[in-house]
């Protein structure tokens, strides 16, 4: 059986490593262990944070709800808390939006090119 090319074969995700996908400072990430409960990256002896996938989906919806979307803390942690499923299929769709919007503005660019 081979692997899944499209699966990450990583466990843990160094603070650094989640604060460049996420284009964030460590310390909002930090931050942010403190406003949402949900959030909570396994530490080590020496207190260094190990992010799991699970922990970076919930980032990922953090992100959505805080960057993209504009929510304050306490409103972004009172629809997770709420409404878990629905900030999950959002976040999802908004996603798909911004790609297929990415692809358009490159479609349109090539078409310009082209006149």
């Amino acid at each position: 059986m081979s692997l899944n090319p499209l699966k990450s074969t990583k466990l843990y995700y160094s603070i650094k490593e989640v604060a460049q996908k996420f284009n964030l400072n460590e310390s909002t990430l930090r931050y942010w262990e403190t406003e949402f409960p949900s959030l909570k990256p396994k530490t080590t002896g020496q207190k260094v944070r190990m992010y799991t996938e699970k922990d970076i989906k919930e980032l990922d919806a953090i992100y959505n709800l805080v960057k993209v979307r504009g929510f304050k803390l306490a409103a972004a942690r009172k629809l997770l808390y709420n409404n878990r499923s629905n900030v999950d299929k959002t976040s999802e769709a908004l996603k798909l939006l911004i790609s297929v919007r990415d692809e358009l503005q490159t479609l349109k660019d090539q078409i310009g090119r082209l006149e």
